[in-house]
Protein backbone atom coordinates (compact mmCIF):
# COMPACT_ATOMS: atom_id res chain seq x y z
CA UNK A 1 0.00 0.00 0.00
CA UNK A 2 1.08 3.58 -0.67
CA UNK A 3 -0.81 6.44 0.95
CA UNK A 4 1.15 9.19 -0.78
CA UNK A 5 -0.94 11.49 -2.99
CA UNK A 6 -1.32 11.47 -6.76
CA UNK A 7 -0.26 14.70 -8.48
CA UNK A 8 -2.39 15.93 -11.39
CA UNK A 9 -1.86 18.99 -13.55
CA UNK A 10 -3.42 20.74 -16.52
CA UNK A 11 -3.26 24.13 -18.19
CA UNK A 12 -6.40 25.17 -16.32
CA UNK A 13 -9.63 23.63 -15.12
CA UNK A 14 -9.94 20.75 -17.59
CA UNK A 15 -7.82 18.31 -15.63
CA UNK A 16 -10.49 18.33 -12.94
CA UNK A 17 -12.49 15.97 -15.17
CA UNK A 18 -9.65 13.49 -14.60
CA UNK A 19 -9.73 14.18 -10.86
CA UNK A 20 -13.48 13.54 -10.94
CA UNK A 21 -12.83 10.06 -12.30
CA UNK A 22 -10.10 9.44 -9.72
CA UNK A 23 -12.65 10.29 -7.04
CA UNK A 24 -14.95 7.60 -8.48
CA UNK A 25 -12.44 4.82 -9.21
CA UNK A 26 -10.01 5.49 -6.33
CA UNK A 27 -11.97 7.25 -3.57
CA UNK A 28 -9.22 6.64 -1.01
CA UNK A 29 -6.51 8.48 -2.94
CA UNK A 30 -5.26 11.90 -1.91
CA UNK A 31 -4.87 14.25 -4.89
CA UNK A 32 -2.77 17.39 -5.31
CA UNK A 33 -3.97 19.31 -8.35
CA UNK A 34 -2.25 22.17 -10.13
CA UNK A 35 -4.13 24.23 -12.71
CA UNK A 36 -1.93 26.65 -14.63
CA UNK A 37 -4.79 29.12 -14.95
CA UNK A 38 -2.50 32.09 -15.41
CA UNK A 39 -1.03 30.62 -18.61
CA UNK A 40 -4.00 28.78 -20.13
CA UNK A 41 -4.33 27.62 -22.90
CA UNK A 42 -1.36 25.37 -23.66
CA UNK A 43 -2.66 24.36 -27.08
CA UNK A 44 -1.44 27.52 -28.83
CA UNK A 45 2.03 27.64 -27.23
CA UNK A 46 5.33 26.98 -29.01
CA UNK A 47 7.10 23.70 -28.28
CA UNK A 48 9.81 25.49 -26.29
CA UNK A 49 7.30 27.37 -24.15
CA UNK A 50 5.21 24.26 -23.59
CA UNK A 51 8.24 22.26 -22.42
CA UNK A 52 9.17 25.06 -20.02
CA UNK A 53 5.66 25.11 -18.55
CA UNK A 54 5.44 21.33 -18.18
CA UNK A 55 8.82 21.10 -16.46
CA UNK A 56 7.80 23.84 -14.02
CA UNK A 57 4.47 22.11 -13.32
CA UNK A 58 6.20 18.81 -12.58
CA UNK A 59 8.85 20.42 -10.38
CA UNK A 60 6.09 22.10 -8.38
CA UNK A 61 4.22 18.84 -7.83
CA UNK A 62 7.45 17.09 -6.87
CA UNK A 63 7.77 19.45 -3.90
CA UNK A 64 5.11 17.20 -2.38
CA UNK A 65 5.76 13.57 -1.51
CA UNK A 66 3.79 12.10 -4.42
CA UNK A 67 3.71 8.59 -5.87
CA UNK A 68 2.58 9.41 -9.42
CA UNK A 69 1.92 12.37 -11.70
CA UNK A 70 -0.89 12.41 -14.26
CA UNK A 71 -0.51 14.98 -17.02
CA UNK A 72 -4.23 15.64 -17.45
CA UNK A 73 -3.66 17.81 -20.52
CA UNK A 74 -3.87 16.50 -24.06
CA UNK A 75 -1.42 19.06 -25.42
CA UNK A 76 1.23 18.44 -22.76
CA UNK A 77 0.77 14.67 -22.97
CA UNK A 78 1.18 14.57 -26.73
CA UNK A 79 3.74 17.29 -27.36
CA UNK A 80 5.82 17.37 -24.16
CA UNK A 81 5.64 14.02 -22.34
CA UNK A 82 7.78 12.16 -24.91
CA UNK A 83 10.48 14.82 -24.48
CA UNK A 84 10.58 14.96 -20.68
CA UNK A 85 10.22 11.24 -19.97
CA UNK A 86 13.14 10.14 -17.85
CA UNK A 87 14.03 13.64 -16.64
CA UNK A 88 12.22 13.29 -13.31
CA UNK A 89 12.13 10.80 -10.48
CA UNK A 90 8.35 10.53 -10.40
CA UNK A 91 6.30 8.06 -12.41
CA UNK A 92 4.54 10.20 -15.01
CA UNK A 93 1.65 9.20 -17.26
CA UNK A 94 -0.40 11.20 -19.75
CA UNK A 95 -3.82 10.95 -21.34
CA UNK A 96 -2.90 10.04 -24.93
CA UNK A 97 -1.88 6.41 -24.61
CA UNK A 98 -4.79 5.41 -22.30
CA UNK A 99 -7.34 7.14 -24.57
CA UNK A 100 -5.85 5.55 -27.70
CA UNK A 101 -6.10 2.11 -26.11
CA UNK A 102 -9.72 2.74 -25.09
CA UNK A 103 -10.60 3.90 -28.61
CA UNK A 104 -9.03 0.87 -30.30
CA UNK A 105 -10.93 -1.38 -27.89
CA UNK A 106 -14.22 0.41 -28.62
CA UNK A 107 -14.12 0.80 -32.40
CA UNK A 108 -15.84 -1.71 -34.69
CA UNK A 109 -15.20 -0.16 -38.10
CA UNK A 110 -11.64 1.01 -37.25
CA UNK A 111 -12.48 4.61 -38.13
CA UNK A 112 -11.51 6.79 -35.17
CA UNK A 113 -11.84 10.54 -34.76
CA UNK A 114 -9.76 12.76 -32.49
CA UNK A 115 -10.73 16.21 -31.21
CA UNK A 116 -7.91 18.23 -29.69
CA UNK A 117 -6.09 21.52 -29.41
CA UNK A 118 -3.82 22.73 -32.19
CA UNK A 119 -0.83 21.42 -30.25
CA UNK A 120 -2.31 17.96 -29.79
CA UNK A 121 -3.28 17.61 -33.44
CA UNK A 122 0.08 18.89 -34.73
CA UNK A 123 2.00 16.43 -32.55
CA UNK A 124 0.49 13.47 -34.40
CA UNK A 125 0.72 11.35 -31.24
CA UNK A 126 -2.85 10.07 -31.30
CA UNK A 127 -2.57 8.57 -34.83
CA UNK A 128 0.86 7.21 -33.88
CA UNK A 129 -0.41 5.41 -30.77
CA UNK A 130 -3.60 4.19 -32.42
CA UNK A 131 -1.80 2.77 -35.44
CA UNK A 132 0.78 1.08 -33.21
CA UNK A 133 -2.12 -0.81 -31.62
CA UNK A 134 -4.23 -1.25 -34.77
CA UNK A 135 -2.19 -0.72 -37.98
CA UNK A 136 -5.21 -0.73 -40.28
CA UNK A 137 -7.13 1.88 -38.30
CA UNK A 138 -7.98 5.16 -40.01
CA UNK A 139 -7.62 8.24 -37.83
CA UNK A 140 -9.22 11.61 -38.52
CA UNK A 141 -8.15 14.59 -36.41
CA UNK A 142 -9.79 17.96 -35.86
CA UNK A 143 -8.34 20.95 -34.00
CA UNK A 144 -10.92 22.79 -31.89
CA UNK A 145 -9.09 25.90 -30.63
CA UNK A 146 -12.17 27.69 -29.28
CA UNK A 147 -13.37 24.89 -27.01
CA UNK A 148 -10.92 25.50 -24.14
CA UNK A 149 -11.52 29.25 -23.72
CA UNK A 150 -15.27 28.76 -24.02
CA UNK A 151 -15.30 26.06 -21.34
CA UNK A 152 -12.84 27.92 -19.08
CA UNK A 153 -15.16 30.93 -19.14
CA UNK A 154 -18.30 28.99 -18.29
CA UNK A 155 -19.81 28.81 -21.78
CA UNK A 156 -20.06 25.00 -22.03
CA UNK A 157 -23.85 25.06 -22.42
CA UNK A 158 -24.06 28.31 -24.38
CA UNK A 159 -25.62 28.24 -27.91
CA UNK A 160 -22.46 29.89 -29.24
CA UNK A 161 -20.46 26.81 -28.21
CA UNK A 162 -22.85 24.56 -30.13
CA UNK A 163 -22.27 26.65 -33.27
CA UNK A 164 -18.52 26.10 -32.97
CA UNK A 165 -19.05 22.40 -32.27
CA UNK A 166 -21.20 21.93 -35.38
CA UNK A 167 -18.52 23.57 -37.52
CA UNK A 168 -15.65 21.61 -36.02
CA UNK A 169 -17.45 18.27 -36.23
CA UNK A 170 -18.74 18.60 -39.79
CA UNK A 171 -15.74 16.95 -41.48
CA UNK A 172 -15.26 14.32 -38.77
CA UNK A 173 -18.90 13.30 -39.11
CA UNK A 174 -18.49 12.85 -42.89
CA UNK A 175 -15.74 10.30 -42.24
CA UNK A 176 -18.26 7.95 -40.59
CA UNK A 177 -16.17 7.37 -37.49
CA UNK A 178 -17.74 5.12 -34.88
CA UNK A 179 -15.41 6.25 -32.08
CA UNK A 180 -14.40 9.79 -31.16
CA UNK A 181 -11.65 10.68 -28.68
CA UNK A 182 -12.23 13.82 -26.64
CA UNK A 183 -8.51 14.58 -26.72
CA UNK A 184 -8.58 17.45 -24.24
CA UNK A 185 -9.76 17.11 -20.64
CA UNK A 186 -11.92 20.22 -21.05
CA UNK A 187 -14.06 18.52 -23.66
CA UNK A 188 -16.10 16.20 -21.39
CA UNK A 189 -18.06 19.31 -20.39
CA UNK A 190 -19.15 19.43 -24.04
CA UNK A 191 -19.96 15.72 -24.17
CA UNK A 192 -23.73 16.23 -24.39
CA UNK A 193 -23.41 18.71 -27.27
CA UNK A 194 -20.82 16.62 -29.12
CA UNK A 195 -22.87 13.45 -28.61
CA UNK A 196 -26.01 15.06 -29.98
CA UNK A 197 -24.19 16.26 -33.09
CA UNK A 198 -22.34 12.97 -33.73
CA UNK A 199 -25.27 10.67 -32.94
CA UNK A 200 -25.82 7.72 -30.60
CA UNK A 201 -23.88 5.33 -32.84
CA UNK A 202 -20.58 7.09 -32.09
CA UNK A 203 -18.74 6.14 -28.88
CA UNK A 204 -17.11 9.09 -27.11
CA UNK A 205 -13.83 8.41 -25.32
CA UNK A 206 -13.11 10.67 -22.33
CA UNK A 207 -9.30 10.99 -22.23
CA UNK A 208 -9.26 12.05 -18.57
CA UNK A 209 -11.35 9.08 -17.51
CA UNK A 210 -9.14 6.76 -19.55
CA UNK A 211 -6.05 8.13 -17.77
CA UNK A 212 -7.67 7.68 -14.35
CA UNK A 213 -8.54 4.06 -15.20
CA UNK A 214 -4.98 3.47 -16.42
CA UNK A 215 -3.54 4.95 -13.21
CA UNK A 216 -5.79 2.69 -11.16
CA UNK A 217 -4.58 -0.41 -13.00
CA UNK A 218 -0.92 0.58 -12.59
CA UNK A 219 -1.28 1.25 -8.87
CA UNK A 220 -3.33 -1.89 -8.26
CA UNK A 221 -0.88 -4.06 -10.20
CA UNK A 222 2.01 -2.79 -8.09
CA UNK A 223 0.10 -2.85 -4.78
CA UNK A 224 0.39 0.94 -4.46
CA UNK A 225 -3.24 1.90 -3.91
CA UNK A 226 -4.03 3.89 -0.79
CA UNK A 227 -5.52 2.01 2.14
CA UNK A 228 -7.54 5.07 3.15
CA UNK A 229 -11.30 5.10 2.69
CA UNK A 230 -11.64 8.78 1.83
CA UNK A 231 -9.10 10.89 0.00
CA UNK A 232 -8.11 14.49 0.64
CA UNK A 233 -7.92 17.01 -2.20
CA UNK A 234 -5.75 20.11 -2.45
CA UNK A 235 -5.82 22.53 -5.37
CA UNK A 236 -3.23 25.03 -6.52
CA UNK A 237 -3.48 27.58 -9.33
CA UNK A 238 -1.28 30.22 -10.94
CA UNK A 239 -4.05 32.84 -11.08
CA UNK A 240 -7.24 33.58 -9.14
CA UNK A 241 -8.10 30.97 -6.51
CA UNK A 242 -11.59 32.42 -6.20
CA UNK A 243 -12.44 31.99 -9.90
CA UNK A 244 -11.05 28.47 -9.86
CA UNK A 245 -13.13 27.51 -6.84
CA UNK A 246 -16.25 28.98 -8.46
CA UNK A 247 -15.91 27.26 -11.85
CA UNK A 248 -14.17 24.10 -10.68
CA UNK A 249 -17.35 22.60 -9.33
CA UNK A 250 -18.69 22.29 -12.89
CA UNK A 251 -15.75 20.08 -13.83
CA UNK A 252 -15.88 17.96 -10.67
CA UNK A 253 -19.68 17.73 -10.65
CA UNK A 254 -19.46 18.67 -6.98
CA UNK A 255 -18.40 21.72 -4.96
CA UNK A 256 -14.66 22.13 -4.39
CA UNK A 257 -14.34 21.34 -0.71
CA UNK A 258 -10.56 21.17 -0.51
CA UNK A 259 -8.03 23.96 -0.21
CA UNK A 260 -7.38 26.25 -3.18
CA UNK A 261 -4.19 28.31 -3.10
CA UNK A 262 -2.32 30.45 -5.56
CA UNK A 263 1.33 29.63 -6.24
CA UNK A 264 4.08 31.41 -8.17
CA UNK A 265 4.79 28.73 -10.75
CA UNK A 266 7.64 30.76 -12.27
CA UNK A 267 9.77 29.90 -9.22
CA UNK A 268 9.99 26.23 -10.27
Amino acid sequence: MDNRPIGVFDSGLGGLTCVREIMKTMPGEDVIYFGDTGRVPYGTRSRETLLKYVRQDIRFLETFDIKMIIIACGTASSAALPQINGEFGSEIIGVVEPAAKAAVKATKNKRIGVLGTNGTVKSGKYPEYIKSLCPDAEVFQCACPMFVPLVENGYAQNPVTRIFAQEYLEEIKKQKVDTLILGCTHYPLLKKTIGEIMGDEVTLIDSGAAAADYAFELLKENNRLSEKKNGDYSYFVSDSAEVFAELGGMFLSRPIDGRVAKTDIEKY
